[in-house]
């Protein structure tokens, strides 16, 4: 088939991006702008996420898709191919013009909701939970995170303590309700998009015993948790605690958790960034969400320096080494002229 083709072909997938990826990565799910799923193969999971909208071709098109476990990437027709185990490109053009002369299923509709009730999962009943929670100060949050070696708690106003927050089983169960901290999820102008929920145990010791003690609400792709102003540098990474544990040591950098290593690799760039810290854990989806960054950053002029950590990620160090080994490991790792201007308090 000639390129030509195949990019018409490209193309006119991605006018049917959602439908494409209902069909043949029917795993995943819609969350904002993306399809999210675990890879190009179907497997459930989230970090590979598939663009929905965008224009018809290049970096930003329809259809283009990112692995950030592996760093792979590709369009729709990468796709077909993969889901559907083809090789010859024949078989994946055929399967493609089969697929684009079927009727198009209709998306699921929005959830219907009553009269001043946001719908399950949705940015406006974020805002509600969120709304609803208290300052972490004195509560089971603090003595959650104090016990996971993270003391500075400086610009935390994203972070709040819900005492009775439902947690619904995935198995039909019956609702519980367990103490919560609250993650506000906010965009690049501080709209509040989503939040992230980490179920506790009642005196903060740890996490609460249940199958999956952090969910996600809300449209999350492109944001993150933050703490501080962002002005020209930044420092990245996956998990609330991981970042708060690298800040405990660059206190006055400006941070955000992505909350994945996924959304981590798809953040936004304020249009004011200069330099972007990648704070790294060290697993296969960590070293992906570390090379797109890269890549992104690079290709819009933001200079972007790694930050890795000696253990799994960077709570573990503060855990197990302590704050002044920390201290000793990023001082070196981050740009000499930011040493004076990110660590003293």
């Amino acid at each position: 088939m000639a390129r030509h083709d195949a990019s018409e072909l490209a193309q006119r997938l991605g006018r049917q991006a959602e439908a494409v990826c209902r069909h043949y990565l029917s795993n995943g799910h819609r969350e904002g702008r993306y399809w999210l799923v675990g890879d190009v193969q179907n497997t459930p999971g989230r970090s590979m996420f598939v663009r929905l909208t965008g224009s018809e071709s290049g970096k930003g098109a329809a259809g283009k898709w990112t692995d950030a476990a592996t760093a792979e990437h590709g369009d729709l027709l990468d796709i077909i191919r993969e889901s559907c185990g083809l090789v010859d490109f024949k078989d994946v053009a055929e399967e493609a013009r089969s697929f684009l002369s079927m009727p198009r299923p209709e998306p699921d509709p929005p959830p219907k909701s009553r009269p001043g009730h946001a719908p399950a999962g949705s940015p406006e009943a974020s805002r509600r939970l969120f709304a609803m929670a208290q300052p972490i100060v004195s509560t089971i949050v603090e003595t959650h995170l104090r016990k996971r070696g993270i003391t500075a708690l400086h610009e935390t106003g994203s972070l709040r303590f819900h005492p009775r927050c439902y947690y619904r089983p995935e198995n039909g169960s019956p609702t519980e309700t367990w103490p919560a901290m609250i993650a506000a999820v906010t965009d690049l102008d501080g709209v509040q998009t989503g939040a992230h929920r980490t179920w506790l145990l009642p005196d903060g010791s740890d996490k609460a015993p249940v199958d999956t003690p952090r969910r996600a609400m809300g449209n999350l792709l492109g944001h993150g948790v933050r703490f501080g102003v962002t002005q020209d540098v930044l420092g990245a990474g996956e998990g609330i605690e991981t970042v708060l544990s690298a800040r405990s040591a660059l206190p006055k950098m400006p941070m955000m958790a992505a909350l994945s290593a996924a959304h981590l690799a798809a953040i936004l760039f304020p249009t004011s960034l200069r330099r972007l810290y990648i704070v790294r854990d060290l697993d296969p989806a960590g070293d992906g969400a570390r090379d797109t960054l890269v890549e992104r950053a690079q290709a819009v002029g933001i200079e972007a320096v790694v930050l890795s950590p000696v253990c799994g990620d960077f709570n573990e160090d503060l855990r197990q080494l302590g704050i002044d080994t920390l201290r000793a490991a990023l001082r070196v790792q981050i740009v000499p002229e930011d040493v004076s201007r990110f660590f003293a308090m």
